[in-house]
């Protein structure tokens, strides 16, 4: 908190010391003595060199407890005796000694440095473009009143800048539409004890809802068909990615934040240097038009600027050349560079300090919940609780789309890496058990008002489907009052578990009610833009019988979801050898 600049009466202000914040060397003499003025007695408060205002030197809105009267209290001028000209003490820009913690993807930043001039860095846009009827509900609180937080972390490819196109090449792309090339949903926990992050590799092929630009008011159209979702940022920017991660997890956006190429080089330097570790000489070459340029030699080196970019974008050099093993390599970066801003004494220096809040600001676009200084230093204090070893990131499990040059959400395993994260379940496993009575069911209409499509997914990768599943537990369910239910005997679908799917909120609580009729756990009842309506898939896990006996829900985080540590230093990238040099 800024302090007033009224001292009481004969209390003896205490000198800053050198590397304090708030301390400017220029004003002081060898001894640590301030130097003469040379103005004589004015208004109190800096001078425009100083960064105060005349009025105060903090936020607009904590300013207004200072002094207004005359200059500061007077001194005898030093060696020139009896009777020199008095001289006052020039006063220093005063910083809070505050930290904002914030990530070029996603982790902390700067203080009230120059407020009104940071906040005025900050660029905004809005948070969510598809239609309100589809956003996905808000987490309720838990028992201590507290919600979890889901922030979308978003790298444009825009070359909308002379320098964001000379960091990203492709000519004649040039001032095209941008596409959103790293996406990352962080989940802060309710009780902040804990941070998951799920990459989605940018080659993968979603739904994309209908989407408003706000600036030209132009609609675009849903795409219906799987096409890859790093198109999202460019149907009226990045609120529409925000709707379609919300269309396909069905979980609650609060915020976004976004960087460009720019950004991430500017915020790099800035930091100064983070390390990142391969276990062969690597060079993604540019001489097939894919390669990065990024050229390190085997071991752990500190990276900064345009060499940040590079490892942030490289995926030809990497693992398998794939976009996986491209997000592999930016959690690397990010939680090394989440250690970094915690270890890095360089947040003590007031410069460096400034150099940081001043690119920080500079380098993000994001929504008006989070557009000021203020509101990103809430933020930061939020993610600051969380320790490093509680802090887990991952790529959602995926599979190979059928021309194996995209992927495709891997079916079960990452629907349950999102409802994990929408019930708050730490991805590390080391939460208490939640009980299941905490999760809520929606209202629903009486049973025979629920239309049900029930189809046949029993089909495994060892045993044929089991026919006529789908018409026996369509007429369960008529038995039992759900006099709309209908089996679809033209579609054979292959399921590990038995899953109730319902395309929009509204259906929700009816889908619910069916899986409890049915002796299905609320785990199983999934938000999903395949369907039309509530649609009971009969999984390998209920071949036969009418009682679906339903496997413990152990919580756990899928095999298939790698998980990176954010305590783990000891990571290393996989170098592909077909791009090491000697």
């Amino acid at each position: 908190m800024v302090q007033s600049s009224v001292r009481r009466k004969g209390a003896r202000p205490r000198d800053r010391q050198t590397g304090e914040p708030g301390w400017d060397d220029s004003l002081y003499d060898d001894n640590g003595e301030p130097v003469q003025d040379g103005r004589g007695s004015g208004r109190g408060g800096g001078s425009a060199q100083d960064g105060g205002d005349g009025d105060g030197d903090g936020p607009p809105d904590e300013a207004k407890g200072h002094s207004r009267h005359g200059g500061g209290r007077r001194r005898g001028g030093k060696g020139g005796g009896g009777g020199g000209r008095p001289r006052r003490r020039r006063r220093v820009l005063r910083w809070s000694a505050t930290v904002l913690a914030v990530l070029i993807l996603g982790t902390a930043g700067a203080g009230y440095l120059y407020y009104q001039h940071l906040n005025d860095n900050i660029k905004k846009d809005d948070l969510y473009l598809g239609d309100d009827k589809d956003r996905a509900a808000k987490p309720k609180a838990n028992a201590a009143g507290q919600t979890p937080l889901n922030i979308l972390l978003i790298g444009s490819d825009a070359r909308d800048s002379a320098a964001n196109q000379k960091l990203g090449g492709a000519k004649d792309t040039y001032g095209g539409t941008p596409r959103a090339d790293v996406q990352m949903l962080l989940h802060l926990s309710a009780d902040r004890s804990n941070m998951s992050v799920v990459s989605m590799p940018r080659d993968t092929l979603l739904e994309i809802p209908k989407c408003t630009d706000p600036k030209t008011s132009h609609t675009y159209a849903a795409i219906t068909y799987p096409t890859m979702t790093n198109n999202s940022l460019g149907r009226g920017g990045p609120g529409c990615t925000v709707a379609t991660w919300e269309k396909f997890t069905d979980i609650h956006i609060d915020h976004f934040m976004m960087v460009d190429f720019a950004g991430v080089v500017s915020m790099a330097d800035a930091i100064g240097g983070v390390p990142v570790c391969v276990d062969a000489n690597i060079y993604s070459h540019t001489s097939t038009g894919h390669g990065s340029g990024l050229k390190l030699k085997d071991g752990t080196t500190s990276i900064k600027g345009k060499q940040a970019l590079q490892w942030l974008r490289t995926r030809y050099g990497f693992e398998d050349g794939s976009d996986i093993g491209r997000t592999k390599a930016q959690h690397q970066y990010m939680n090394s560079m989440v250690r970094q801003l915690r270890e890095n004494a360089t947040l003590s220096n007031p410069n460096k300090l400034r150099k940081l809040a001043e690119t920080a600001t500079n380098a993000l676009t994001v929504d008006d919940g989070l557009g000021t200084v203020s509101k990103l230093y809430d933020l930061s204090k939020e993610l600051k609780k969380v320790p490093t070893s509680r802090i887990t990131m991952t790529t959602m499990p995926w599979v190979y789309s059928s021309d194996g040059n995209r992927v495709l959400p891997k079916p079960n395993d990452a629907a349950k890496v999102f409802r994990l994260l929408r019930e708050d379940i730490a991805l590390d496993g080391k939460d208490k058990k939640k009980s299941p009575a905490q999760k809520a069911v929606d209202p629903a209409h009486s049973d025979d008002k629920i239309a049900v499509q029930v189809q046949n997914g029993t089909r495994t990768s060892a045993l044929a489907p089991v026919g006529g599943r789908a018409s026996a537990v369509a007429q369960l369910l008529v038995g039992k009052g759900f006099t709309g239910a209908a089996a679809d005997s033209s579609t054979v679908l292959s399921e590990d578990k038995t899953v109730i799917r319902y395309p929009s909120a509204d259906l929700k609580g009816d889908a619910q009610r069916v899986a409890k009729s049915l002796g299905v756990p609320l785990s199983s009842v999934e938000k999903s833009a395949s369907v039309s309506g509530v649609t009971l898939i009969v999984g390998g896990d209920w071949r036969s019988g009418t009682t679906y006996k339903a496997a413990e829900d152990d919580d756990t985080t899928p095999a298939s979801a790698k998980l990176d540590k954010g305590s783990d230093t000891g990571a290393c990238m996989h170098v592909d050898p077909d791009y090491t040099w000697s």
